[in-house]
């Protein structure tokens, strides 16, 4: 089943949430300190992958342009806006925590990275769901912690990660027929890095130092596999 990793991933989302939303009497030192944690780890995760890159300036650019596209489209304010949305339909838009921040929040964490893109890749073409069902635990344990802290509407994320990785797992069923396999490792390794920096900049945003609208640069990807593509046509040109 070409889809059976993607639904373990947003399972163990909703299952880490509910099982964070019983333990909401943790102490707030406590959530505050292991937010802390999370972002830290967050930071260096984005860090490694961040260094991977073959050529940065593809990365630059793709961030760039990234960035231009995502604010001028306000990619962040829609997904703000739709947070919203969820706080009002479920009449907690007053409460401590806030729904659009938690969904925000943990969807940029599940959606953005390489195991996401990697693992439905796996999944589509191979039919192997081992990445994926790595990336489920880790996502069910850290949607957990961050329930305690930002309340249910880390649930929510669930949603996005199943269409994203879904669509990438379903597309990849007939990748290798029109894309050369060149242009992916290529794309896999700016993609990276890429998403690397994004995900530093969502461990900066939840130790607090930073506001950065990470939304507004996930366009980014898709200007990384533009860039990519044109390299490769460009070299097969000149060849």
């Amino acid at each position: 089943m070409v889809l059976l990793g993607t639904i373990v991933n947003g399972v163990c989302i909703i299952i880490g949430t509910l099982l964070g939303k019983l333990l909401h009497r943790i102490p707030e030192n406590m959530k505050g300190t292991v937010m802390y944690a999370i972002g830290l780890a967050v930071m260096v995760l984005g860090l490694q992958m961040g260094m991977k890159s073959d050529n940065f300036l593809i990365v630059i650019i793709s961030l760039v342009f990234g960035a231009v596209i995502g604010e001028w489209i306000g990619l962040d304010d829609k997904l703000n806006t739709l947070g919203g949305w969820l706080e009002k339909r479920l009449g907690t838009a007053n409460s401590e925590t806030s729904i659009s921040q938690g969904f925000v929040t943990a969807t940029l964490i599940f959606v953005i990275g390489a195991m996401a893109v990697i693992g439905a890749l796996d999944s589509g073409i191979r039919g192997a769901h081992d990445v994926l069902y790595t990336k489920a635990i880790i996502d069910g344990f850290t949607s957990l912690i961050l329930t305690t802290t930002l309340g249910i509407g880390v649930m929510f994320s669930a949603v996005p990660v199943v269409l994203y990785q879904g669509t990438i797992a379903l597309f990849a069923t007939q990748i290798d027929r029109f894309v050369p396999q060149a242009v992916m490792d290529s794309f896999i390794v700016e993609m990276t890095s890429a998403g690397g920096i994004m995900i530093f900049a969502i461990g900066l945003n939840l130790i607090g130092l930073t506001k950065i609208r990470v939304a507004n640069l996930l366009p980014g990807i898709l200007v990384v596999a533009a860039v990519v593509s044109l390299m490769y046509g460009y070299q097969q040109f000149i060849l």
